[in-house]
């Protein structure tokens, strides 16, 4: 049994090997011809590229090694079931489940592999692309995130946001700091809420502090209803990135949460993150679970290109079902941990009953 087990475990990482390479290669090719002309306009240097192929593969194949698990295990069940070699096992009294077993437990060993990929390294690519993007080649001024909040420095003001809400292109806990020359604040402005709408940023729920120059005491403080903020941005610089919180580990998404909860904001998007941080990575297992029943139906017939689009096809599937199920997450229309982990039970499902109809 142990050579058997060599023997498919070498067969299916050889198979993994090329299909991470393949789509690694497709995805990374795709995303540097989008991203090109920023390279050219603003004459990225040769270690602006090293950088970002550096920072962009662990990111990739974090994506990608689900659907390349996937292909593989349908690829290497449907190419021994075409040679008659699965046959030829269960002749000598080998069970099905013995057969694909050390490539489940492989898909296991990856699936925690990825996991731990996506808490300790990818956050911290997804900063340096961030900064290599957005800053160095694009020119935008930094905005330092701490917990997720956004300080940045506009001429003698700093200003302070909490939360920055993209779906809703709303602004929460303001505050704005202004200076005089000698570096002195002379004014705190404290802003629930801002909304862009017609071009500008309109606060509410605003209190104005006054301090003595240079003092430094308080000299008066008056409050309004609403009234129009001069940011100085629009909503893109806030909300440019992909996703803030791809730069967040699973335990700063949950620290966030709890931090926003306390200081009575909105923090659904953070807990269905969070909770996505952990279900994502099995989905390796799932994929590979749901491979084994597809090529066994094919049997003999199994091909390549069939089981490269077979593939592809449930890939695609499994992320119009996850996209759906997350945004209704957002939304609050399901529970954070429902959102991130019904897409895997629903593959899940899915493949125990393909495996109970195939015949022995």
């Amino acid at each position: 049994m142990k050579i058997l087990r060599v023997y498919l475990l070498r067969h299916f990482l050889r198979i993994l090997s090329l299909c991470c390479g393949a789509f690694i290669g497709i995805y990374l090719l795709i995303d540097f011809f989008e991203k090109v002309d920023d390279f050219i306009e603003h004459k990225a240097v040769a270690t602006d590229y090293l950088s970002y192929l550096f920072n962009s593969i662990p990111f990739i194949f974090s994506q990608i090694l689900p659907l390349a698990i996937l292909t593989t295990v349908v690829l290497t069940i449907g190419g021994l079931g075409r040679t008659n070699e699965i046959t030829a096992m269960r002749a000598c009294g080998v069970s099905l489940w013995k057969i694909f077993k050390p490539m489940m437990v492989m898909a296991l060993g990856l699936s925690f592999f990825l996991l731990l990929l996506n808490e300790f390294v990818v956050p911290w690519n997804g900063k340096n692309l961030n900064q290599l993007l957005e800053i160095k080649l694009k020119g935008k001024q930094q905005m330092q995130l701490t917990s997720q909040e956004i300080w940045y420095r506009d001429a003698n003001r700093i200003i302070n946001i909490t939360l920055a809400t993209q779906q809703e292109r709303t602004l929460s806990g303001i505050t704005i700091f202004t200076f005089n020359d000698e570096q002195k604040i002379v004014k705190r402005e404290n802003i629930a809420t801002a909304h862009y709408s017609e071009k500008n940023w309109q606060g509410e729920g605003i209190t104005t502090r006054t301090f003595t120059d240079p003092g430094g005491d308080l000299l008066a403080t008056t409050r309004s209803d609403s009234a129009v903020l001069e940011l100085d941005r629009v909503p893109e610089d806030f909300f440019g990135r992909e996703d803030i919180n791809n730069e967040l580990s699973f335990w700063k998404l949950a620290e966030l949460a709890d931090k926003l909860e306390q200081e009575g904001y909105e923090s659904t998007r953070q807990r269905v993150d969070m909770h996505n941080r952990l279900a994502a990575p099995f989905t390796c297992l799932i994929m590979g679970f749901l491979g084994v029943p597809f090529a066994l139906q094919r049997g003999r017939n199994s091909n390549i290109a069939v089981g490269i689009g077979l593939s592809l096809t449930i890939g695609v599937i499994y992320f119009i079902i996850q996209s759906l199920v997350m945004a209704l997450g957002y939304a609050g229309a399901l529970p954070a941990f429902l959102s991130a982990w019904t897409a895997n039970f629903i593959f899940l499902l899915l493949g125990i009953w393909l495996l109970l109809n195939v015949k022995e």
